[in-house]
């Protein structure tokens, strides 16, 4: 009988996760890996529906995204599914859901619903593009969500057409929005004792991640481009290739721009009018980038990055993932961490990615077998055994 061990940052919270594919559980895992209750609710094996995974279920994507949760099946389109759902709603500080904006209504998950059930209920809903508007039925994916963002017309090389971020980089961000906004109404909760509806979407969450690129059209009509590795705007920071690999350099403000050309050994070249001033560099980042690329050929990546990194210029190396998890601070920061799985024995996953000194995140469960938890939360929820068993019977469970 599985619980999260108290003490943790969310003990009393209980959350219902009806979250699929990366987004919706990119938000539950923030509140499992810090001992929020989460349920989870599976469509059972016979009711013929499928949920949206990341791979298989014992893979990698899945393993990493539902740990620490208690699993329970329930087919919410069967009579008798609603007062299992609503005793569980009446239990629960906040329901994750991703689906389609219509679905809500069809099974009796929209907030209004939930909300005359349990005033305190907080809903938090992900979707494509929006709860409402032209494309709130339109299915979507951080790629697609990546092109209408912005995000690929200034990623990648100049004239070689748009490029997507090699991760789902849109997905995870809308996640983490949809967790911030569950915290900030539990916290405006403590004040009203009501609860409310958290909406996030993958195109809202790509323009906030453009950021600044976003902000240079919004603010000044500027229409951001491709620039490869550099920087935008701040010149030079950028990725070299070296006598034996690549770095990648962060050198933008005057102050480091001086301190970079005494290092590679060309203080002249601070004073050069084409590289004075930061506007000057990023307009003649060719010229720029020729001069840096022939002198960082001549000197191996561990060499430039300890030297500059010493003078206070900011530099690193181009890893690939297997690298990753060999540096000496990922190591020391225990960014990835073991937990059990029932089959796979130990297995490594990422770490939760906040570090908090008293109440740190915990991987205490991996994701378990559909239904584990199916008859212990329901006799939580005051259900006998009789009635579990009808209810599996039934098809419900």
């Amino acid at each position: 009988m599985y619980r999260p061990t108290p003490g943790g940052a969310f003990e009393g919270l209980r959350i219902i996760d009806l979250a699929q594919v990366r987004s919706g559980p990119t938000c539950v895992k923030q509140f499992a890996d810090f001992g929020a209750d989460v349920i989870r609710i599976e469509p059972p094996p016979q009711s013929g529906r499928t949920e949206m995974m990341t791979g298989a279920r014992d893979g990698a994507d899945m393993l990493n995204l539902h740990r620490n949760k208690r699993l329970i099946t329930l087919d919410l389109k069967a009579p008798g599914a609603r007062e299992v759902l609503h005793r569980l709603v009446r239990s629960a500080d906040v329901l994750v859901e991703n689906y389609r904006p219509d679905v809500k209504e069809r099974l009796g998950i929209d907030y209004d619903s939930l909300a005359a059930i349990n005033p305190r209920i907080i809903l938090a809903s992900i979707s494509g593009f929006g709860q409402d508007g032209p494309y709130r039925d339109r299915p979507g994916f951080d790629q697609i969500a990546q092109g209408m963002s912005g995000m690929m017309s200034v990623t990648g090389k100049p004239g070689e057409g748009p490029m997507r971020v090699g991760a789902a980089v849109i997905d995870v961000a809308t996640g983490l929005y949809a967790a911030l906004g569950v915290m900030t109404a539990l916290h405006e909760r403590e004040r009203s004792g009501r609860g409310q509806w958290v909406q996030s979407s993958l195109l809202q969450s790509g323009l906030g991640l453009m950021d600044f690129q976003a902000a240079r059209f919004v603010v000044d009509g500027e229409v951001p481009r491709q620039v490869g590795n550099d920087h935008p705007t701040g010149m030079p920071t950028s990725a070299y290739a070296t006598a034996d690999g690549h770095v990648n350099l962060g050198a933008g403000g005057e102050a480091m721009w001086v301190k970079l050309c005494d290092v590679i050994g060309r203080p002249a070249l601070a004073g050069d009018p084409r590289f004075a001033k930061g506007p000057d560099r990023s307009r003649n980042r060719v010229d720029l980038n020729a001069i840096l690329g022939e002198v960082f050929r001549t000197r191996t990546s561990a060499d430039w990055i300890e030297r500059l990194n010493a003078a206070g210029v900011p530099c690193g190396p181009i890893y690939t993932m297997d690298q990753v998890f060999e540096d000496p601070q990922v190591i020391h920061g225990r960014m990835a961490t073991t937990v059990t799985h029932p089959t796979r024995g130990e297995i490594r996953v990422l770490a939760p990615t906040a570090t908090l000194s008293r109440t740190p995140g915990r991987l205490e469960r991996s994701l378990v077998a559909t239904g584990e938890d199916t008859d212990d939360v329901l006799a939580e929820l005051g259900f006998g055994p009789a009635e579990i068993a009808q209810m599996r019977a039934d098809g419900v469970l």
